[in-house]
């Protein structure tokens, strides 16, 4: 044994005295707590400072809330508030609203990336949306999207937040204005419960008794059309008198000339403003906000718009609002429309409700599919469209039941941390971190293999899937 480590033994063993002068400081200690204690059962008594720290962290949480729409945050010199204005890969340009720094106007462009830990939540920064902007560079007009403000409205397809006003708008040629088409983007813009308008464009392509036709016909559908022309300039005052003062999403198929549309109402925007008798947009001229939009034609081989637009754009107005800017396509996905909420959203079917009352259908939840006991009759126009989208949603709810199930895990999971707190985390995928058996991996590769033959028959039709855009918008 060597004597430096007897030494230390010797030197760390306490002595009889040493042990009794511990005991009578102990018993001072406990004495004096006793004696300054009024609480009978000896319980912990925090002090002020634990319990003003403990409110402090019950108020906050580990992933960020969202902010009221209405609450007004106070800022430092690297924040401000602002709306999304456009979104393109992981970048979105943010143009602020408000701020304490003295040289930044409202109207000041900012490039900025999404807060990390928003991703890992999978909260959605969507075009529209109003967001709090930290850690800004306001030389090079950069900036992080650290949260977002509460919606008041929102569309998923195309994915659009705070929306006041929808403008639904066709072609009657160029491309032909299809009525089957036309319900589908009814039924996805009513299913919003966001107000619309229904515009049909290029008249001056068709002769006076295809537009009485096509009025009469939307009339029998619950519809009130505008119709108008670009190209002559028709009707373009009235849609003006329609989106002044609020925000609108302009949604239709490729090449019925939506940028068109949004080119002839913002033609006169550069210090103009007569509609609110000051230059608004004074601040922000020069920026992107004043490129025309980009205008495709027609294909001549299948009579449809080409993909002009590819990205969400929020647009001002000279007289006061925002417009919209969307990527055109051919189906729109139905996927918040149930079978049971699908008859809301026909007004034939309401007004035949209504017409009837107070009887009613034989069954509370009857579906309006013509069978016996049931009031709404399949005399009006719609119903074989009624009855064919009514088919293709419950195909996709019985997909979804066998693929998803009926219950399905949120993105953030909660435990209780110190004090009793509720600490919110993200959600882990399942079974992402564990290491795949080779069986599996060799059958994956096989598929994978057998499957190439198929991918080269792929084509830009899967734009127009309904389905897989909104899984992809979804999952963004």
């Amino acid at each position: 044994m060597f004597p430096s480590i007897s030494i230390l033994r010797h030197t760390l063993t306490p002595t009889p005295s040493t042990l009794l002068l511990i005991s009578l400081r102990r018993i001072s200690t406990i004495h004096a707590s006793s004696s300054n204690n009024r609480n009978p059962n000896n319980k912990f008594q925090p002090t002020k400072h634990l319990l003003k720290a403990r409110e402090a962290v019950r108020n906050l949480t580990s992933l960020s809330p969202s902010l009221p729409l209405n609450h007004s945050p106070t800022l430092s010199s690297t924040q401000a508030i602002g709306t999304v204005a456009s979104s393109q890969a992981n970048f979105m340009r943010v143009i602020v609203q408000s701020s304490n720094t003295p040289n930044c106007t409202t109207g000041f462009e900012l490039l900025c990336v999404v807060r990390a830990l928003l991703k890992k939540i999978k909260r959605r920064v969507s075009v529209g949306d109003k967001v709090l902007v930290g850690s800004i560079d306001w030389v090079d007009g950069r900036g992080m999207i650290e949260n977002v403000f509460e919606r008041k409205s929102e569309i998923l397809d195309p994915p659009v937040a705070n929306v006041d006003h929808l403008l639904v708008f066709f072609s009657l040629q160029q491309p032909k204005l299809e009525a089957f088409s036309l319900t589908r983007f009814l039924i996805e813009a009513e299913s919003t419960g966001i107000p619309i308008t229904l515009v049909l464009n290029k008249m001056e392509l068709v002769d006076e008794m295809t537009l009485v036709s096509w009025k009469s016909r939307l009339r029998s559908w619950g519809y009130e059309p505008v119709f108008c022309s670009v190209e002559t300039k028709h009707g373009l005052d009235t849609l003006k008198f329609i989106l002044r003062e609020q925000t609108s999403v302009i949604v239709g198929p490729s090449g019925v000339g939506k940028s068109s549309l949004i080119n002839a109402l913002r033609g006169d925007h550069p210090g103009t403003g007569a509609a609110r008798g000051d230059d608004w947009l004074d601040p922000i001229v020069g920026s992107k906000w004043f490129e025309d939009q980009r205008v495709g034609e027609v294909s001549v081989r299948s009579g449809r718009g080409k993909h002009t637009t590819r990205h969400v754009s929020l647009l001002p107005l000279s007289g006061g609002g925002y417009l919209a800017d969307t990527p055109g396509f051919n189906q729109p996905s139905l996927m918040k429309v149930t079978k049971q909420s699908l008859p809301q959203y026909f007004p034939e079917i309401q007004k035949i409700l209504n017409d009837n009352y107070p009887e009613t259908c034989s069954f509370n939840d009857c579906l309006h599919l013509g069978d016996q006991g049931c009031i709404v009759k399949g005399d009006w126009e719609r119903f074989p469209y009624y009855f064919q989208l009514h088919d293709e949603i419950k195909i996709r709810e019985e997909y979804q039941l066998r693929t998803l199930g009926t219950k399905r895990e949120g993105d953030v999971r909660y435990k209780i941390g110190d004090l009793g707190v509720k600490q919110a985390e993200p959600r882990l995928e399942p079974k992402k971190h564990r290491r795949q058996s080779r069986k599996k991996i060799n059958q994956s590769v096989m598929h994978e293999l057998d499957e190439l033959d198929d991918d080269d028959n792929l084509s830009d039709d899967d734009d127009n899937d309904p389905i897989l855009r909104a899984m992809r918008n979804e999952n963004q």
